[in-house]
């Protein structure tokens, strides 16, 4: 799911525009958004209810604050993934790039009709298999870029500033979403519940927590290989990435190819697509099954919002509105993401403090509860993405 935009785009665009300081807040967004999410999975393991039903334990609430968080969700999460992957498309297929609104719908039909008739495992299945060929093109590339070092920096160029206006309002995109927004927690947490019911197995922690850590690691790691090839390959050369998705698209791949070759272009241009793909897909399927579950928990006497067909609608709807703001912004890939992802830092703090609370709850063991070392890196992931929304927040008002 993580390995999308934020490692695509905001990974490989931040080494382009400013070089190796950037490993510093790529690894402390990794580093001190980790206990929101292992709470989440810690949680699910062992109780065997979402983080939903946990907030849900904590007040209503703190259920209304996610709910709230979801519901901006659905405007600008899957729009910002759509039409990166549309440009993707759009570029392996050779289209024109002025029909990307039409791609981006075909893109949403496609996915929202293999969700609704149940294709998803299937999908999962061969979508894992192509995941691999990037992180193995990705390391062969990364690989060889550090072997050929950097490019040679052109003699106008300035570095740019990291600490000002510009820089920090790019350093809270690249954290909202680094790797990934805080309230996926929740969806984490879903697909674990959803997990062990179609496998019938009994949630245990200590498997939970090893399966978890293995995939955060990989997905920090794939963060720094992107912006390894974005700074040997474009930083000092006044290239800029584009912002919008077809030439981005473009440029993305040709970084590959630079260094595997043109044989890798179609290889990288489908893996590279497929990774979005399933990013879209997963990002659909759980903010619809999140939803549903908001609202299941909200009005549970409205027995509709637990059906079967309930879920088909939320997928269509999500398709409809998403489609729409994608239009409004006339497919400009740059605004949609940073749009999504400033939003989800701004809730970020407030998201983990409620996991948090979560996990330290009565329904936790004492003997399972977080012990000091990972308390004091949620306290800290707290302060550190509080003072950047705060600060976020003095740059619209100032």
């Amino acid at each position: 799911m993580s390995i999308g935009t934020s490692h695509l785009v905001l990974s490989t665009k931040a080494g382009a525009q400013y070089g190796w300081i950037m490993v510093i807040p790529i690894i402390l967004a990794n580093l001190l958004k980790y206990p929101f999410f292992e709470f989440g999975i810690r949680f699910t393991a062992l109780t065997g209810k979402s983080l939903i039903e946990g907030y849900k334990q904590l007040g209503k609430k703190y259920l209304w604050i996610y709910a709230f968080v979801t519901l901006i969700s659905t405007f600008t999460i899957l729009a910002a993934l759509y039409i990166v992957t549309a440009g993707l498309l759009i570029n392996l297929i050779g289209l024109p790039s002025k029909h990307i609104n039409l791609i981006a719908l075909l893109l949403f039909l496609t996915i929202s009709i293999i969700l609704i008739i149940g294709r998803y495992k299937l999908l999962e299945l061969s979508l894992k298999f192509i995941v691999s060929i990037l992180f193995i093109a990705l390391l062969i590339t990364t690989i060889l870029v550090l072997i050929k070092g950097p490019v040679a920096e052109v003699v106008t160029f300035t570095k740019p500033d990291i600490l000002n206006e510009v820089g920090v309002l790019f350093l809270i995109g690249l954290i909202g979403w680094m790797p990934t927004a805080v309230e996926a927690s929740g969806w984490v947490s879903m697909w674990s519940v959803e997990k062990n019911k179609t496998k019938k197995i009994k949630p245990n922690y200590k498997e939970a927590k090893q399966e978890f850590d293995f995939g955060y690691f990989i997905t920090a790691l794939l963060a720094i290989f992107f912006m390894i090839i974005g700074v040997n390959t474009l930083y000092g050369t006044g290239t800029a990435l584009s912002d919008n998705s077809v030439q981005f698209a473009d440029q993305i791949i040709n970084l590959f190819t630079s260094h595997l070759g043109n044989w890798g272009y179609t290889l990288i241009a489908v893996a590279a697509f497929a990774t979005m793909f399933s990013t879209c897909m997963t990002a659909h399927d759980a903010i619809s099954r999140v939803s549903l579950d908001v609202l299941v928990k909200l009005r549970p006497e409205k027995v509709v919002f637990a059906s079967k067909r309930a879920y088909s609608v939320t997928i269509l709807l999500l398709m409809l509105v998403n489609w729409l703001v994608i239009v409004a912004f006339k497919g400009h890939m740059g605004n949609l993401v940073a749009l999504a992802t400033f939003v989800s830092f701004v809730f970020a703090p407030l998201l983990g403090w409620m996991n948090l609370k979560t996990v330290n709850s009565q329904r936790i063991p004492d003997n399972y509860k977080p012990k000091n070392t990972m308390l004091w890196l949620a306290y800290l992931g707290i302060i550190f993405l509080s003072i950047f929304a705060l600060y976020y927040f003095w740059l619209i008002i100032k």
